[in-house]
């Protein structure tokens, strides 16, 4: 069910591949369920208690409803419903495996861990939330890849069910307070009603994999791992297992070296901008390194790496100025990805659509203060991702805030299609725009660059 997410159309070609007959449905038809149909994946077109017929096993996500009618008439039949997130944990336990979690840079640090492995010649599977070039559909990427090498996935900590699933290998990334919170009864009722309880989750499914590599720079990340007698460390910190040195920003990336325990291993390059990137980079050649794959390699391949579809994604140009698309959309990311426009050396412009009310509530001043550092902010309108409104709760308190700390050019704009025209005038050779959000604001990357969406 839900055929057309990037993540169940992952399964979805995983399972294909391993010789079962997958079919599946979506309420929104895309060029994504249009490429899935081209792979020979049934893909019918909304919701009907008449798909189940003649299907062994239901695959659904937490979030559909225990009521839908297409969960009911598959129990009604005796046919297994089987969780999203089972699903992954069977498929983590069934081979060396790689989990990365966290509540940022995910599908990035997935992606370049598949990379990395790729080019070390170990044959990676791979599922991830985003799609990566390198998996190469036919040159079109994909959100999955099969090999017969260690299987690396992303774990999305938005599901409680995740701290269950158990690998061989944990990559933690970070720990903060997204996805807390929700109502009961909606989609959101996925979400963890605390961050204590989601930070139990996270020990949970780190104490359970045979070893885990964790990011020193993030503060108090150790207090995870303390009981795990196979714990490393990546990071820029002294003392870290797996250490980046020698940063070396430029304009579209960094250079760096890697060392291991204090010994050498070489020199690296990521051609994505920002510290964030090089620490996801540095855990993707890490993993490379405990899983016996060639650093020079693997470290090549990571230098020719593009970034997953909405992952700092070049989109074109207007005017000269430079068009990237971000899916950034909480404090943290923004934050990671105004620094990474700005290590580009162009002027900063970025258009802003916060995500779901209940988020902006929680963290409108946290996201004021992240655009801080751009030059010119636009904020767009909320996207509410099926939730509804919450008093009180609007665009304008980002952009009013930043106002007050003395932004000069932070401005709401109501009519998206003002902010386009104001781009189309405004846009000049040395400015960088970058669309940031986890909604639609992709298709205005696509409109000032003259792309087809």
């Amino acid at each position: 069910m839900g055929i057309g997410g990037i993540g169940v159309s992952a399964f979805a070609r995983l399972l294909k591949a391993r010789g079962y007959i997958v079919s599946g449905c979506d309420e929104h038809p895309s060029e994504l369920t249009a490429q899935l149909e081209r792979e020979g994946i049934t893909v019918a077109h909304g919701h009907d208690p008449a798909h189940v017929h003649g299907v062994d096993v239901l695959i659904a996500s937490e979030a559909v409803s225990k009521n839908h009618p297409e969960l009911s008439a598959a129990r009604q039949a005796h046919i297994e419903v089987r969780p999203r997130m089972a699903l992954l944990a069977e498929l983590l336990s069934a081979s060396p495996s790689v989990g990365v979690v966290g509540t940022h840079g995910k599908t990035t640090t997935t992606s370049m861990i598949a990379v990395a492995l790729l080019g070390a010649g170990l044959d990676p599977a791979a599922l991830v939330g985003g799609i990566v070039p390198e998996f190469d559909l036919q040159h079109g990427g994909s959100n999955a890849r099969i090999g017969q090498g260690p299987f690396v996935a992303e774990v999305d900590e938005s599901d409680r069910n995740f701290q269950y699933a158990v690998c061989q290998t944990a990559v933690f990334t970070n720990a903060e307070d997204d996805h807390v919170g929700g109502a009961e009864g909606s989609e959101l009722a996925t979400y963890w009603s605390s961050v204590e309880e989601q930070h139990a989750a996270f020990t949970r499914f780190v104490s359970q994999a045979e070893r885990v590599l964790y990011c020193a720079d993030w503060p108090g990340l150790d207090a995870f791992v303390t009981q795990h007698q196979s714990a490393m460390s990546y990071g820029t910190l002294e003392g870290s297992t797996y250490r980046a040195t020698q940063l070396q920003p430029d304009e579209t990336g960094t250079s760096f070296q890697v060392s291991k325990r204090g010994e050498l291993l070489g020199q690296a390059r990521i051609n994505l901008p920002g510290t964030h990137n090089v620490l996801n980079a540095l855990a993707a050649l890490a993993v490379t390194d405990l899983y016996g794959g060639e650093f020079e390699s693997a470290a090549a391949a990571l230098a020719a790496f593009r970034g997953p579809g909405r992952r700092w994604q070049h989109i074109g140009s207007l005017n000269g100025a430079l068009i990237v698309d971000d899916y950034a959309h909480n404090a943290t990311k923004v934050a990671a990805a105004v620094q990474a426009a700005q290590q580009t050396g162009r002027r900063v412009r970025v258009v802003f659509q916060p995500h779901r009310y209940l988020r902006t509530q929680q963290s409108w001043p946290r996201l004021a203060d992240a655009l801080m550092k751009a030059d010119e902010v636009l904020i767009l309108d909320i996207a509410a991702a099926s939730e509804p409104p919450i008093e009180g709760i609007h665009a304008t308190l980002i952009s009013e805030r930043m106002k007050q700390g003395g932004h000069p050019a932070a401005e709401y704009y109501p009519q998206r299609e003002d902010a386009v025209e104001y781009l189309r005038a405004s846009a000049q050779p040395r400015d960088i725009i970058v669309t940031m959000g986890a909604g639609d604001v992709w298709k205005m990357a696509r409109q000032l660059a003259g792309v087809p969406l």
